[in-house]
């Protein structure tokens, strides 16, 4: 630069100019260190490069045409506060003093009044900062203060200057002053600073070099991982964990958080080959890289300790951060917003070969935009696309894994507050809904649901809401998330975490789990180490089949494939299939369910005795027993007319625990317990209950081992020795082995319970909700939703609720059921365990044994009805304009007025009944009903070009109804009860099955109609165990359908419980393997008669009268073994037990120490027992010689 001459107007060189600046500039290669913040936190990047400022302003550009070097060191952060804000800057004292008498030269000889330097100071901008008050502009300052220092030699001076560009303007680089002889330099071609980065590709900036802890220094070392040696063989396994540790918000952060954060990572539950942190902060990652266990478990970190001297700090304030085992490099990847994007780490030497090249194990560790508005989702959506592309791109055929903190809002509940508030539109809940569309189309598996499906922990207890199974983040379980949403709209559990893999033939998913769970007692109460569940996902590591291990050939060429039908739009709404339940009342209110709980336990109580003084007694010694329940209430897809059943599991015989329980039931009365009868059921004995008004169905089954090693008992597969039971045990035990299995395999069990209530109302309400009549049961609709909701994740991703139901109706209206049978390949991988007969018209298979056919009592024309209202339902959703999913449900009333005018011809069925006995009508009803299968059996093989439609309802004259609805109510105001009689009918409607019958051909149909019918009236007639002439009446004939009669659904209980009703039905033991001899020899042959005749009859259920006297039987040896082990007040080591030894005679042994299981070498059948004596006082309490018995009161031998 030319010195002015004497004569030159000072107004010349006047430093107003903001386009030029006379500024130092350290030396390209110590940019990116200083830029790594600056990007993120200076608004001036990158229109400036890292500069002192010399002079600013300085001269007009104009101006421009016409001392010896010195060190600078910049070493500490520094603020200047604003009227609005302040700059963070790193300065130093090392060279100030020449900077500040340079720059004093340079504004004199440019003819500036001394005053333009007065506060200068020598700073490098770094950052800007709104409020010098908040938690944000501490940490930033300490972020600044963690940079290494940086310094150089000054030997020129850079003059810049602003060159306008679209958008806004940058400084270039005009020329440089040499400061040794003042030479001025001009550069050819002023060019930009910065290279722009584009998002969604890898960031040179942000992307460094891993490092690894050097035990020799001790010291934290960036390295290459190429110089490393390979590892001599691939690792079987590779478990991936991810955890969003929190980060603090308050400044001067706490770390009182850290060593729990430490403890849960080094927990076993916890142990990985790779782990992902998120919202890593300088001091925690310091912290963290600090311990030895982590640096032992963890030698390889994408970041160093900020706090080492040579080591930067983190970019942000959040951070993502990668540990391993395995040596790796990484890339960033930046996202749209400055602050957001992925840390991408290749894994040394785990991958796969193809073509000649290694593809390495690509990891990428996000952390999305938390939010829920339509902004952020927008922004999810679109950071998820970038990353899939960006993948896909750049490392097409290497496995992928995405793991990290997602921060999606995945309960139906949140979604659907934030739409009624209006937080968010509805697009952008479709997209929520749909969100796993993303990840699923790039053949991402989700780990959680994977496992899930392959029975792994992944499962959850099942009581979550839509949308919450695997919740990561549950402010009702972690008090650290509850604390955030208490201060939030957020409230409802999450699941934000996720490990999702694309294993490219080489990774497998095979396990899966939740760590972090590990908390410390403070004054304040419970402390958790972080807000969110951390999660770990194993896979296996081979040149083996993609995901899940497959059905076998055999199974796949047996399998109909589940396609995706997406739900019409008008339809696809995200939770409009929940409102129109809601809207019905079909899904149950809190308080109801709240009831229906507190029920439950208290029948638990009782029947373990754990309630009051007795607990502490019944604990002792007591065998396990246990008490779940199944049916629609253990799966949670049950309504308010649902039952809860209720099964037992223990040690004793079926009459010991019944005896007991009635006996416990009995006491508890005055707390709303009501034994109503006691019923024999196809599975066995049953008592029916009401607990505080809710009707409850209680069996028992005797299996000792299953009891004691319950629940993992569960777990174990069916080949286990531990399953050897009869096929009866088998029989009880099914239920609660099914609904385990479909608690633990189906997805997402929100969705599939959602979708489970809506199939079966709307089965009710087209009148094919019967199994008794051939049609659908609740297993039966558990079976084949679990079915399509396992088989379409494999096929098209997670589904809605919407889609899912769309779907189900369309696959099983196409679905060939004489051909096919619909079972869950996922769980029937190898084999088929069951050979279809050729009269089985339906087959819904089961999961477990002894009967797997779930459809037995299915025929021809329930098949095809059933058939034909799926195909109506695809129909109805295919339409142009579909209902809505409330029409679709609430179409009862029409359904039936629909069947009683679809048809010319009807099958009337009426009966009637005047006798004195509720429960016997309610039994000749059930055994009716029972036999309508066999009659639409064999209109089918009589009649076949016809088509018989039951109505599974009984129907009833409108003027009757009313005139019987009129005497019951006077005979209840009266006080008294109605002696009317009972009358109603069902019936079958018959259709041509094709083309119009010729004339012959329809006579004939006809006559073997007539011929069917009067078999079925002979046949009903002729059972006197349920047919009684003297008190009901029974016939079957063809009617045109204007003979009906104006009819309408009976909706009247026949069969109503009215105390002191209940049939004398004897009892019968259940047990296997028990000795005869213990019956009472006075009735033996009678039972034995009445025994025979039932067999000759059909099975049903039979009502056993509960006042009868049953203490004159002489109880069994196990019945008194039983008793004594389980009555609290009976103590078991005072009783000796007397038996045959085949060898020494007459034995005793403690009952303590005998054995009851015949597996066991000390085992001696109970036949040999010969009596039981009590040692307090040597007298015989249970004597098999003389039929004495002291223990249940029954003193027939005294």
């Amino acid at each position: 630069m030319a010195t002015p001459p004497a004569s030159a107007s000072a107004a010349a060189y006047a430093l107003t100019s903001h386009d030029t600046a006379l500024a130092l500039l350290p030396p390209t290669p110590l940019w990116p260190r200083i830029d790594r913040l600056r990007a993120l936190y200076d608004s001036a990047y990158p229109a400036w490069p890292p500069h002192i400022n010399l002079l600013y302003p300085f001269v007009r550009r104009e101006c421009l045409e016409g001392a010896t070097g010195f060190g600078v060191l910049l070493g500490r952060a520094g603020v200047f506060a604003h009227r609005r804000g302040s700059t963070v800057h790193l300065t130093g004292e090392g060279g100030a003093a020449e900077v500040v008498g340079l720059r004093r030269a340079v504004v004199g000889l440019l003819g500036a009044e001394e005053d333009r330097e007065r506060g200068y100071r020598m700073h490098l901008t770094v950052a800007q900062s709104e409020d010098v008050g908040a938690a944000a502009h501490g940490f930033l300052v300490e972020k600044v203060g963690l940079l290494p220092g940086v310094g150089w030699e000054v030997g020129e001076l850079g003059v810049l200057v602003r060159e306008r560009v679209a958008g806004g303007s940058r400084m270039r680089l005009w020329g440089t002053i040499a400061l040794a002889d003042g030479r001025v330099e001009r550069v050819g071609r002023m060019v930009p600073f910065y290279e722009e980065e584009r998002v969604a590709e890898k960031g040179r900036l942000h992307t460094g070099l891993p490092y690894y802890f050097d035990e020799e220094t001790v010291r934290w070392v960036p390295f290459r991982p190429s110089t490393l040696d390979a590892q001599d063989e691939t690792p079987k396994t590779l478990t991936v964990a991810s955890y969003n540790v929190l980060a603090e918000f308050e400044w001067p952060a706490s770390e009182s958080r850290y060593p729990l954060l430490v403890k849960n990572m080094v927990a076993e539950n916890a142990a990985a080959d790779v782990l992902v942190l998120q919202e890593v902060t300088d001091g925690f990652l310091s912290y963290l890289l600090g311990h030895d266990r982590i640096r032992n478990a963890y030698p390889f970190c994408s970041h160093g300790p900020p706090h080492q001297d040579d080591i930067e700090p983190l970019p942000n304030h959040l951070n993502i951060v990668v540990l391993s085992r395995i040596a790796f490099d990484w890339e960033y990847v930046s996202f749209h917003r400055k602050h957001k994007g992925a840390v991408v780490a290749k894994l040394k030497d785990v991958g796969r070969s193809a073509g000649g090249k290694f593809h390495p194990v690509v990891l990428a560790a996000v952390h999305l935009s938390h939010g829920l508005t339509d902004g952020a989702v927008a922004a999810k959506r679109a950071d998820i696309k970038k990353m899939i592309g960006y993948l896909s791109g750049t490392y097409p055929g290497h496995p992928w894994i995405l793991a990290g903190d997602f921060n999606v809002r995945t309960s139906s509940a949140s979604i659907n507050a934030a739409v009624k508030a209006k937080a968010i539109s509805d697009l952008t809940a479709s997209h929520l809904a749909r969100f796993d569309d993303l990840s699923a189309g790039a053949k991402l598996d989700d780990a959680w649901r994977t496992a899930l499906a392959q029975d792994s922990d992944a499962s959850d207890d099942g009581g979550e809401a839509e949308g919450e199974q695997g919740a990561t983040w549950d402010p009702s379980t972690n008090g650290l998330a509850a604390a955030m949403a208490v201060s939030g709209t957020n409230t409802w559990p999450q699941r934000y975490d996720r490990i999702l893999a694309r294993g490219e033939g080489l990774l497998k998913i095979a396990r899966w789990n939740m760590f972090g769970f590990l908390t410390k007692t403070t004054d304040a109460g419970e402390a958790f180490a972080s807000d969110h569940w951390g999660i770990r996902c194993t896979m296996d590591v081979g040149e083996s089949g993609h995901g899940v291990e497959g059905p076998s050939e055999e199974i796949s060429n047996l399998v109909v494939p589940v396609r995706l039908e997406k739900a019409p739009e008008s339809l696809a709404r995200a939770g409009s299939v929940k409102e129109a339940l809601a809207e019905l009342g079909v899904i149950p209110g809190e308080e109801e369910t709240c009831a229906r709980a507190v029920a439950f336990d208290l029948l638990k109580s009782i029947l373990l005795d754990t309630r009051g003084d007795g607990a502490a007694a019944a604990t002792r010694l007591q065998p396990a027993i246990v008490v779940v329940p199944v049916g629609s209430y253990a799966l949670d897809v049950w309504t308010s007319s649902s039952d809860i059943d209720v099964l037992c599991i223990g040690p004793f015989s079926t009459n010991t625990f019944f005896a007991l329980a009635s006996q416990r039931l009995r006491k508890a009365a005055a707390e709303g317990i009501r034994i109503l009868r006691r019923v024999r059921a196809s599975t066995g004995t049953m008592l029916e209950l009401e607990v505080r008004n809710i009707k409850m169905d209680l069996q028992y089954c005797p299996a000792t081992t299953v009891a004691e090693h319950w629940p993992e008992v569960l777990r174990t597969p069916p080949s286990d020795p531990v399953w050897s039971l009869s096929a009866q045990t088998l029989s009880k035990l099914k239920a609660v082995r099914d609904i385990d299995y479909l608690q633990r395999a189906v997805p997402d069990l929100a969705a599939f319970r959602l979708a489970h209530r809506f199939i079966k109302t709307w089965a009710k309400s087209r009148g094919i909700y019967a199994a008794r009549f051939g049609f659908l049961s609740g297993i039966q609709i558990s079976i084949l939703l679990a079915r399509v909701c396992r088989l379409l994740p494999r096929e098209s991703g997670p589904c809605s609720v919407e889609d899912i139901l769309a779907t189900f109706f369309s696959h099983y209206a196409a679905f060939d059921w004489p051909s096919h049978m619909a079972f869950d390949p996922l769980f029937h991988r190898q084999r088929l365990p069951y050979t279809r007969t050729s009269r089985e018209p339906l087959a819904i298979l089961g999961y477990f044994p002894p009967a797997l056919n779930t459809a037995h009592a299915a025929s021809v024309p329930s098949t095809q009805t059933l058939s034909a209202e799926f195909r109506r339902a695809r129909a109805a959703l295919a339409s142009s304009l579909p209902p809505s999913w409330t029409t679709l449900l609430s179409s009862a009333p029409t359904a039936t007025a629909d069947f009683l005018a679809a048809h010319r011809t009807y099958i009337k069925l009426d009966v009637q009944y005047w006798g004195l006995s509720r429960p016997r009508a309610a039994r000749f009803l059930g055994w009716l009903e029972s036999r309508c299968v066999v009659l639409l059996v064999d209109l089918q093989r009589r009649a076949p070009g016809l088509h018989a439609r039951m109505w599974p309802a009984r129907f009833v004259e409108r003027a009757e109804s009313e005139a019987g609805a009129e005497a019951e109510a006077v005979a209840v105001a009266d006080g008294g009860t109605t002696g009317q009689d009972y009358r109603g009918s069902y019936l079958v409607g018959l259709d041509q099955l094709g083309p119009g019958m010729a004339k012959g051909e329809l006579r004939l149909a006809l006559g073997a109609l007539q011929t069917v019918l009067g078999q079925f009236e002979a046949r009903m007639r002729g059972d006197e165990r349920y047919f009684d002439a003297r008190s009901c009446w029974l016939s079957a004939a063809l009617v045109s359908k204007a003979g009906l009669g104006d009819l309408e659904l009976d909706v009247r209980e026949w069969g109503e419980y009215a105390a002191g009703e209940e049939e004398e039905e004897e009892e019968e033991e259940e047990e296997e393997g028990e000795e005869s001899s213990g019956r009472d020899s006075d009735n033996g042959g009678a039972r034995a008669g009445r025994r025979a005749s039932r067999r000759k009859g059909v099975k049903e259920i039979a009502v056993v009268d509960l006042r009868a006297d049953k203490t004159k039987k002489f109880r069994t040896a196990a019945d008194v073994m039983n008793r004594v082990r389980w009555d609290p007040l009976l103590d078991s080591s005072d009783y000796l037990i007397g038996y045959e030894d085949r060898f020494k005679g007459a034995q005793e042994k403690d009952l303590d120490a005998w054995k009851s299981e015949q597996t066991d070498e000390e085992f001696i059948p109970q036949h040999r027992i010969l009596y039981f004596k009590r040692k307090s006082d040597g007298r015989k309490v249970w004597d098999r010689k003389t039929k004495f018995d002291e223990v249940f009161g029954n003193v027939i031998g005294a």
